[in-house]
C-alpha cells in the first residue's frame, strides 16, 4: 500500500503526459485536415461577380495548379520626354479641363462613328498597367443591330426586376432624382456597345491555367483610361454595370467561362436634344489630403 502511494504521483504524471501527447496529435491531425481542405490564399482573386452559368467551355473546378511564365523578360533603356514646370502645369490644366467636360450621357444618337476611332481608344485602354503584365481584359465591340437589340432585351428584363425587387427603396429613390429607370434606349441606338470582360485566369500554350493577379483592379484601371480616351476623341457614354446580366450576356456573345462582364459602355455622339442632370463635382479640398 505504501509502495502504491509512493508511485501514484508517477502514474499521474505519466497519464498527464499521455493525454497531452494524444491531444497534441489530434490537434495536429485536425490542422492538417483544415490545411488540406482550405483553399490556398489568393488575395489577387476577386470573388464578386461570380458566374456559374453553363457554357461550352467549362471552368475547371478544384484545379489549383496555377502556372506562371518562366522566361526572363529583357530590360531595355527607358527614355521619357520631360517638360518644363510651366509646360507641365499648362498640360495638366488642359487635360483636367477636357476631362471635367465628361458627363454620363443617356441620350445617344445613332449617327455613325468611324471604326478607326473605336480601335484607337481600345488600343489606348490596352496600355493600362496590370498585375504581372497579364493584361486580363477583353473588349467586345458590338455594332450588329440584332445583337444590340438582344443585349437591350436582356438588360431591360433584369433591370426591371432590379428596380422593383432587388435594389431597395433607397437605391431606387437615389436614382429617381437623376431620372433613370430600367428603360435603356441607348443600348440599340448607340452605334457601338463596348462590353469589357475581366479574364479571371488565362491559358498558357501548354493549356495550363495562367494566374491573372488582381484582374478586376487591372481591368478597372483600363476602363478609366478608356473613358478618358473616349472623351479625348469627342465621344460620350454612360457607365453601365448591368446587375445579374453578366452570365446571359457572356453566353450571348460566346465568351469563354474565364471571362466575367465588368462594364458595358454605349458609345456615340449625344443627341441634339440630349440633357444631363445639373450636377457639380466635389472641390479639390474635399477629395485630396496632403500629408
Amino acid at each position: 500500500m505504501a509502495l502504491f502511494s509512493s508511485l501514484t504521483p508517477v502514474f499521474i504524471a505519466i497519464i498527464c503526459i499521455l493525454i497531452g501527447v494524444i491531444l497534441k496529435k489530434t490537434h495536429g491531425e485536425k490542422e492538417e485536415r483544415d490545411t488540406k481542405s482550405k483553399p490556398p490564399s489568393r488575395p489577387w482573386v476577386d470573388e464578386d461577380l461570380k458566374d456559374g452559368t453553363d457554357h461550352p467551355l467549362e471552368e475547371e473546378e478544384g484545379d489549383e495548379e496555377w502556372q506562371g511564365l518562366e522566361e526572363n523578360v529583357a530590360h531595355i533603356p527607358f527614355t521619357a520626354e520631360r517638360y518644363s514646370e510651366a509646360e507641365m502645369i499648362k498640360r495638366s490644366q488642359t487635360f483636367y479641363e477636357l476631362l471635367n467636360k465628361r458627363r454620363s450621357v443617356r441620350f445617344l444618337s445613332d449617327e455613325p462613328v468611324p471604326r478607326e476611332v473605336i480601335d484607337n481608344v481600345i488600343r489606348t485602354a490596352g496600355t493600362s498597367p496590370s498585375g504581372a503584365h497579364t493584361e486580363p481584359w477583353t473588349f467586345v465591340v458590338v455594332q450588329d443591330p440584332y445583337l444590340k437589340r438582344k443585349i437591350r432585351e436582356i438588360v431591360e428584363e433584369e433591370e426591371e426586376i432590379n428596380y422593383k425587387k432587388r435594389m431597395g427603396d433607397r437605391w431606387v429613390n437615389d436614382l429617381k432624382r437623376l431620372r433613370t429607370n430600367w428603360i435603356k434606349e441607348y443600348l440599340d441606338t448607340a452605334p457601338y456597345l463596348i462590353l469589357i470582360f475581366k479574364q479571371v485566369y488565362g491559358r498558357l500554350p501548354n493549356g495550363k491555367k495562367k494566374t491573372h493577379y488582381y484582374n478586376e483592379i487591372s481591368v478597372s484601371i483600363a476602363c478609366g483610361i478608356l473613358l478618358a480616351a473616349l472623351q479625348n476623341a469627342g465621344l460620350y457614354t454612360v457607365t453601365s454595370t448591368p446587375l445579374n446580366c453578366g452570365p446571359q450576356l457572356r453566353v450571348l456573345l460566346q465568351r469563354p467561362a474565364n471571362e466575367k462582364l465588368l462594364l458595358l459602355l454605349p458609345v456615340g455622339y449625344p443627341k441634339k436634344d440630349a440633357t444631363v442632370p445639373a450636377l457639380t463635382r466635389k472641390p479639390l479640398e474635399d477629395i485630396m489630403v496632403v500629408m
